[in-house]
């Protein structure tokens, strides 16, 4: 997974980018990058008014929210905000020369830190319960080919029992997320204060899938996750999981709501009073529709993880 996505070859350093292939929250509709501006003012607020503060676009892709963030900001806090990209891929042309492009994220900042979709692409193993009730680590070659490996033991055995409990049943499977909480924690200790939210397809311990999430993408499609560069690989993430402590999990439909993104529809009135702002009213309340949906983007997790500042999120 590591070399299918991140080596030579792999899928986040092709030309096209993440965009080539699926559409986010940032893709679908500019809302997103305004309510996450929000929500770097209420951190600002919250930390009264750095002198400097940081955004941390975490799997930045081609620094699309970042850029977004930015041009959303009041003058005021723009004028403070120190703006990273934080991406494995070379930095795009045009991008905004505000924003500073790296490969890992700044150390002792203070602001906001936003990982969207990105803990999804933290490579991770797969296993599987084998005719013996035996837990193993699923082995795939380069053509997709599975067999299965050795038995899990140490560090992933003690997640596994924790977090994705597996019943002795052949043929069940797990992703094991110990990488990723690793990843996050290292990601939350990059703040010296502020706070730090990753967003994301979720899974909790009740609901964990039966047979995992693994999967690929390539134009926009579903395809088989075969590691060999031309396709995203992906697997839902356990939040809870990853959460330390203090930290709250809601859905991307409530966080939007409580920064100001709601699907209603404009009055009628406006389209005979304001025809012109009434389209464009129409246009965004469809678009805060789709980022908000059930059994869509609104499913989406929202992990905040506050420090030493309150959780601006929480209900």
């Amino acid at each position: 997974m590591e070399a299918a996505l991140y080596g030579p070859d792999g899928f986040y350093l092709r030309p096209e980018g993440p965009a080539g292939h699926f559409r986010t929250s940032v893709h679908a509709s500019p809302l997103f990058a305004g309510a996450v501006a929000r929500l770097l003012c209420r951190v600002d607020e919250a930390l009264d008014h750095p002198d400097e503060l940081a955004f941390v676009d975490l799997g930045a892709g081609r620094g699309e929210l970042t850029a977004g963030v930015l041009a959303t900001l009041p003058a005021d806090v723009a004028a403070r905000t120190r703006a990273y990209a934080v991406e494995r891929a070379e930095r795009p042309s045009g991008l905004d020369p505000r924003v500073e492009w790296r490969d890992l994220p700044p150390a002792g900042v203070t602001g906001l830190l936003f990982a969207n979709e990105w803990l999804d692409n933290v490579p991770l193993d797969v296993v599987e319960v084998d005719p013996d009730g035996l837990v193993r680590h699923v082995l795939v070659r380069d053509d997709g080919t599975e067999s299965l490996g050795d038995t899990v033991e140490g560090a992933d055995a003690s997640w596994l029992a924790r977090w994705w409990p597996l019943a002795p049943e052949p043929g069940l499977r797990a992703e094991t997320g110990r990488p990723r909480d690793e990843a996050w924690a290292a990601a939350t200790a990059s703040l010296t204060r502020g706070l730090a939210v990753a967003v994301d397809y979720a899974h909790d311990r009740a609901g964990r899938p039966p047979f995992g999430t693994l999967t690929g993408f390539r134009a926009g499609r579903e395809t088989a996750p075969v590691p060999e560069g031309t396709c995203d690989i992906t697997a839902h993430v356990a939040l809870d999981a990853c959460a330390l402590p203090g930290a709250s999990l809601l859905t991307q439909r409530a966080a939007l709501h409580a920064l100001g993104v709601s699907g209603g529809r404009p009055p009628l009135s406006l389209a005979s009073s304001d025809p012109t702002a009434y389209v464009r009213a129409l246009t965004r309340a469809g678009e805060a529709a789709e980022l908000t949906a059930e059994g869509g983007l609104g499913d989406f997790g929202w992990l905040t993880q506050p420090v030493g500042i309150p959780d601006l999120l929480r209900g």
